[in-house]
């Protein structure tokens, strides 16, 4: 355990520092704990979310295939002209159909769509796309926490209890609404300086013909509908008794079928530095699991709370913020599972939603905290507009705080 621990959080502070690219750290860490014989080869691949892996695969290979046809900067010459290049209406427009998407399709396939077409549109503008991309994802994390299907913790809670898609809309959606007014108006005061846009640049982009955009509006017949096909289909996935990866990875490859693009170039497109630095993490993540760690934290905290409701309530609401932010939040909270079970959450659905607020808001922490962080980072990169974990953190951290504030208040008022 100690050597896991030891292992984990050197390469957390490495991947801090920045001096080396995350992708090789993670790597080596998982490498680490491999060659330690901490983990054996079984284990490894079994502490991998291959649910997450499929799905950011396929949406990469749709989103890649799409992208050539031009519909993305479509979509973003539209958004541009619909906000008339004001900042707030482009955060309103950006951030909020980042959040409504995020709770019906899941906030890593959102930040996959959505990315794409806010580098078109930044780039019309001529503004710095690094504010948008951070409040896309502090978006897609809050928005996601609503639904049932929005948020891989969601899922994971729901599986093991029971609890329908209505429940948990009733009794999350409302914090989430808040929260993301309270979040989006305090991002929109902190980068109101960073998306000034010229009277030239919004010119511009209103005198631009969006329907010239389309490169190949014979492809774009091809595959745009395969895309939307997708989309739709996440919607009923659990109806379907499909999972979102099988979903993605199905729409991939009907789309390579009827695509008239190479493969090459197509799989070239993929981003595979972050699907490679998920595959360390998750190895990482996995042996503080193996080796019990996670559970001390759990235990602990039930220890802490000394068997008081509304103590146990904050206290998991906190803690799995806490946890979700450092680790991440999908095998934080499956570790959790157990611990809420004994504390309270088999006679008390409020134990449930004290787990779902604190691993989904606890997302936005850090940049490793959650798989649509991972996602949109790496695209930001790809697109030569890297984002910093320390600078991110240093957003992150207080909007953790001030969702998890409101959070509690919503607990207290509601569940105490």
């Amino acid at each position: 355990m100690a050597f896991s621990i030891i292992v984990f959080v050197v390469a957390l502070g490495i991947i801090a520092s920045e001096r080396i690219d995350r992708t090789n750290v993670a790597l080596l860490g998982a490498t680490l704990l491999l060659l330690a014989g901490i983990l054996n080869q079984e284990e490894a691949v079994e502490a991998i979310d291959f649910n997450t892996i499929g799905l950011l695969v396929g949406m990469m290979i749709m989103v890649r295939l799409t992208e050539a046809t031009g519909v993305y900067t479509w979509l973003a010459i539209r958004a541009g002209q619909w906000s008339q290049g004001r900042p707030l209406l482009l955060v309103l427009a950006l951030g909020g159909t980042t959040a409504v998407l995020s709770a019906f399709l899941d906030n890593v396939t959102t930040v996959l769509l959505i990315v794409p077409i806010t580098f078109v549109l930044a780039d019309a503008l001529d503004i710095d796309p690094i504010p948008l991309i951070i409040i896309e994802i502090f978006a897609s994390n809050i928005g996601g926490t609503a639904t049932l299907i929005g948020d891989p913790p969601n899922i994971l809670i729901a599986g093991h209890t029971g609890l329908s898609f209505t429940a948990f809309i009733t009794n999350l959606a409302p914090i989430v609404i808040v929260t993301l007014a309270v979040v989006g108006a305090g991002l929109y005061l902190r980068y109101r300086s960073r998306l000034r846009v010229s009277s030239d640049a919004r010119e511009r982009v209103m005198a631009l013909d969006a329907r010239r955009s389309i490169e190949d509006a014979a492809e774009a017949k091809r595959t745009v509908p395969i895309l939307v096909a997708t989309i739709l289909a996440f919607f009923f996935h659990n109806a379907l008794g499909l999972e979102p990866a099988t979903v993605a990875l199905a729409g991939a490859a009907i789309m390579l079928l009827v695509s008239r693009q190479g493969l090459q170039d197509t799989i070239g497109g993929i981003e595979w530095p972050t699907l490679f630095f998920l595959l360390g993490l998750f190895v990482m993540v996995g042996a503080l699991e193996h080796t019990g760690a996670l559970d001390e934290v759990a235990d602990g905290i039930a220890s802490v709370t000394g068997g008081n409701h509304v103590a146990e309530l904050l206290g998991i609401l906190w803690a799995s913020a806490l946890g979700s932010g450092i680790v991440d939040n999908i095998p934080f909270t499956a570790a959790m599972l157990p611990v809420v079970d004994d504390l309270g959450g088999a006679q008390n659905d409020a134990y449930w939603w004290a787990l779902a607020l604190g691993a989904c808001f606890g997302g936005n922490l850090t940049i490793v905290a959650a798989a649509a962080n991972v996602a949109a980072s790496g695209m930001s990169a790809r697109a030569g507009h890297p984002i910093g974990f320390m600078s991110f953190m240093k957003i992150g951290a207080p909007v953790t705080a001030v969702s998890l504030a409101l959070a509690t208040g919503y607990m207290m008022l509601r569940y105490a």
